[in-house]
C-alpha cells in the first residue's frame, strides 16, 4: 500500500506524494504509519545511494523537498499542540548540509508538543554549546547523512563537559550516524526512525514525573 508513495517521494514528485498521502489519510492510515512505512523507508533507499560513486545532491534536494511537503500535510501548522513538553535543540553539524531528517524530527516534535530549538544545519559545535547554555534542554538531536560529520558528533560531549556547561541527553540519527554505535560516537540514543526519538523522550519525561 505505501509503494507508490515510497517510489513518489524517491522520485521527488511532490503533487503526486500529496495526493497519494491524502489517499491514504482518507482509508485510515494514520500519520504515524505513513511516516514511518513511507516517508523513512523512501529516506532509507536514498541514503543507501549516498556513497562516494552514487551521491547526487540534486536527487536528495528533490527527494526532501517531496518528504517535507507531504510531512507538512500530516502536521499542518494549525493542528501542532501548544508546547506544552521539554525544549529540544536540534542541529545539523559542521560540514553537512543535509537536513531533511532533522526537518522531519522537528515537525513530529512540535506536533508532539515539545518546544524546538533549530540551529539548522553546518551549525559549528561552540554555536550548538551557546545554546544549549542559554535553553538548557531536555535533550539535543543531531542528525548526520555524511560520514565526515561523525568526529563532529563524537566531540559534543565532551566539549559540554569541558566548558562546564549543562548536559543534557544526546540524541542521533541519519544515515551516516546509523552506521556507528552510541559507545562510538559518545552519545545516549541512537535512532532508527524519528519516532523513536520521540519514544525516547517520552521515556525521559515519564522519568522526570516520577522522580
Amino acid at each position: 500500500m505505501m509503494e507508490p508513495l515510497v517510489e513518489a517521494i524517491v522520485i521527488g514528485d511532490c503533487t503526486q506524494s500529496l495526493d497519494l498521502a491524502r489517499n491514504l489519510c482518507d482509508t485510515g492510515i494514520s500519520a504515524k504509519e505513513i511516516v514511518v512505512n513511507g516517508i523513512e523507508v523512501a529516506m532509507a533507499q536514498l541514503d543507501e545511494k549516498c556513497t562516494m560513486e552514487q551521491f547526487n545532491l540534486l536527487e536528495i534536494m528533490l527527494t526532501g523537498r517531496a518528504a517535507m511537503e507531504v510531512m507538512k500535510y500530516l502536521f499542518p501548522s494549525g493542528e501542532m499542540v501548544t508546547a506544552r513538553k521539554g525544549t529540544i535543540v536540534l542541529a545539523v553539524l559542521e560540514g553537512d548540509v543535509h537536513d531533511i531528517g532533522k526537518n522531519i524530527l522537528k515537525m513530529i516534535l512540535i506536533a508532539n508538543g515539545y518546544q524546538v530549538v533549530d540551529c539548522g544545519k553546518n551549525c559549528p559545535i561552540e554555536r550548538l554549546l551557546d545554546v544549549i547554555e542559554k535553553e538548557k534542554p531536555l535533550a539535543i538531536g543531531l542528525s548526520g547523512l555524511i560520514f565526515p560529520v561523525i568526529p563532529m558528533v563524537k566531540q559534543v560531549k565532551e566539549q559540554m563537559q569541558a566548558r562546564g556547561i549543562y548536559v543534557p541527553k544526546i540524541m542521533v540519527g541519519g544515515a551516516a550516524l546509523k552506521q556507528s554505535s552510541m559507545e562510538n560516537l559518545n552519545v545516549d540514543f541512537l535512532a532508527e526512525t524519528a519516532f523513536d526519538s520521540v519514544n525516547y523522550l517520552e521515556q525521559l519525561s515519564g522519568g522526570e514525573s516520577n522522580e
